[in-house]
């Protein structure tokens, strides 16, 4: 039995029906109601004070999740945000109409948030004012100490021995009212997250590997917000077809119509216009509506209007000078790719190989994944631009300065460093 199995097994856990079986092999139980019932959604500014206040006077660790409405909605905003904290219960919470959470995240300023793949929900909270000082990340937890699968339910139930419900997540989460079993299931992912981190905490600290967590969870609390994107027309499902700029352009047309469209009509952009027919769009650079009809993508069921719409981005692409077509390829920043270091420069390339093999290898050992151990770009900018004398103090230094963090460089400036300098000379 792992370490996070025997504090799963600990009857002192706060899990609903006793404490999961301290046999492996037993059948998990499945978890389907929350321990205190479903907790009413709140909806004002009254309801929203009274759990400021109880999260406040609260205990421990806060668990909390987000649910978005991806593939109905445009953006990513949060459209329920659930709570579970020792003493203050669970809460779920409206942010259509409660906006404004800033008195919340400042109530639990200080306290350790406890979120499952935290960097897909931290943006969202950060729009509404929930932005946490200190995180602990439960799959990110699962990544370092080696587990296979990091899926919250296969956690849950590989680790504290219960089963998950998980049918609701993919629906849409912009519904009002929202419908009493997605309630249930909302409230259940936040059950046993605080459970789950103290297993998790322990089985890393046997493994060596807590520190290791606690910098990787401090750089994903305190990293900005990302830049926007680039040309994120570039981006689109099946560009890879697209190889003429006037082609180019069609794409970029239609996907800032669209965008305009999804934008304005509050629906995810895909719902308005697939990319498989901007793409088809694209390649046939249709001259009229009729012609445009014919493509896949564009076909009865679309009104005149919108088909009219389309043309006319098309058009305008087409009527662009050769000097305003988009340039085949976004500027490149950083190394080429892989697949053309053997020509530009073959002791790169070399140096690349090494350096992925020996990565490989101390990743399987400390049985973690390898874009974990370090970023397979980060090996890719040392290898493509080493320091003039490879050795530890340079290596680490490189590291460093493509953000690596500490345990990262303790871990990999040793095998690095051999394949720098193992490498066939230039």
């Amino acid at each position: 039995m792992t370490d996070a199995q025997e504090t799963a097994a600990d009857s002192s856990l706060r899990t609903t029906g006793g404490a999961p079986p301290d046999d492996v092999e037993t059948a998990p139980i499945p978890l389907l109601e929350p321990r205190d019932g479903i907790p009413p959604v709140i909806a004002d500014d009254a309801s929203l004070a009274e759990v400021i206040a109880a999260f406040a006077a609260g205990s421990g660790p806060v668990a909390v999740d987000a649910e978005r409405a991806s593939g109905y909605r445009y953006g990513q905003r949060a459209y329920l945000v659930q709570l579970r904290r020792e003493g203050s219960g669970t809460a779920l919470i409206d942010p259509v109409a409660c906006p404004d959470l800033s008195g919340l995240g400042e109530a639990l300023s200080g306290v350790e948030w406890v979120l499952h793949a935290a960097t897909q929900d931290l943006p969202c909270l950060r729009e509404i004012g929930m932005i946490p000082s200190r995180i602990f990340d439960t799959e990110l937890a699962g990544r370092l100490a080696g587990f296979p699968r990091v899926g919250l339910g296969a956690m849950v139930e590989g680790v504290l021995g219960f089963v998950l419900e998980k049918g609701h997540s993919a629906v849409d989460w912009s519904t009002r009212p929202l419908p009493e079993p997605w309630l249930r299931y909302a409230a259940l992912d936040v059950e046993l997250l605080v459970d789950l981190r103290d297993a998790l905490e322990k089985d890393l600290d046997r493994q060596g590997k807590l520190e290791w967590a606690i910098q990787e969870f401090d750089a994903i609390a305190s990293a900005p917000p990302p830049e926007p994107r680039k040309d994120p027309w570039r981006r689109t499902s099946g560009m890879h077809k697209v190889r003429r700029r006037r082609q180019m352009a069609v794409v970029r047309e239609l996907w800032q119509a669209r965008d305009r469209v999804a934008r304005r009509r509050d629906v995810s952009p895909g719902k308005v216009l697939g990319d498989a027919a901007i793409v088809e769009a694209a390649l046939a650079l249709p001259a009229n509506v009729h012609a445009l009809t014919a493509l896949n993508g564009f076909g009865h069921r679309m009104g005149r209007r919108q088909l009219e719409q389309w043309q006319a981005a098309v058009d305008r692409a087409k009527a662009l000078l050769d000097s305003e077509l988009p340039q085949p390829g976004q500027p490149v920043t950083g190394p080429p790719p892989p697949r053309a270091w053997a020509e530009k420069d073959p002791a790169a390339a070399a140096r690349l190989s090494a350096a992925r093999a020996a990565v490989s290898a101390l990743a399987e050992t400390l049985n973690m994944p390898q874009e974990n151990l370090i970023t397979p770009d980060t090996v890719r900018r040392v290898c493509w631009e080493p320091p003039a004398v490879p050795d530890a103090d340079s290596v680490a230094a490189a590291l460093a300065g493509h953000g690596a963090r500490p345990w990262q460089i303790a871990q990999v400036t040793p095998v690095l460093v051999t394949a720098l300098t193992s490498s066939p000379p230039e």
